[in-house]
C-alpha cells in the first residue's frame, strides 16, 4: 500500500469520532453486500460475496469484543440488544455462506445502513 494511502487513512482515523468512525465502517459493510446483490450474476460473485461477508463477519465481531467489555459506557440494555442482533447478523452470514441468495442479503443491509443512519444522527 503507498505511503500515500497510509497517510490518507491515518488522517480519516483521526479526524473520525468513535461513532462517525463505527457509522462509516457499517456503511461500508453494507455497500460491499449490496454491491454483491447488484451484480450477482457477474464473474467472480462468489469471491466478491465471500469478501463482503467476511468483512462483514468482522465488524460485527469487533462490536461484540467492544460491546462485552466491562468499560463500555453504553447502558447494559442497549449492549444486550445490540450483542443480540450482532448473534443474529453472525447466523444469518452462516445462512448465507451456506446456502448463498442474493435476497438474503437485504436484512444485513439494512440493519447495517439503519444503525450507520441511528450513529451519525440522520435517517440515511
Amino acid at each position: 500500500m503507498s505511503a500515500g494511502i497510509n497517510a490518507y487513512k491515518q488522517t480519516i482515523k483521526s479526524t473520525l469520532s468513535g461513532r462517525e468512525l463505527e457509522a462509516s465502517i457499517l456503511s461500508k459493510a453494507a455497500r460491499l453486500l449490496k454491491s454483491c446483490q447488484e451484480h450477482w450474476n457477474e464473474d467472480g460473485h462468489f469471491k466478491r460475496l465471500d469478501e463482503a461477508l467476511t468483512f462483514n463477519q468482522k465488524v460485527w465481531t469487533i462490536f461484540q469484543d467492544e460491546l462485552i467489555r466491562e468499560d463500555n459506557p453504553l447502558p447494559a440494555e442497549l449492549r444486550g440488544d445490540i450483542l443480540n442482533l450482532s448473534v443474529f447478523i453472525d447466523k444469518r452470514i452462516i445462512e448465507i455462506m451456506h446456502d448463498p441468495s442474493p435476497d438474503k442479503l437485504d436484512i444485513i443491509i439494512n440493519i447495517n445502513f439503519n444503525l450507520a443512519a441511528g450513529l451519525r444522527g440522520s435517517s440515511e
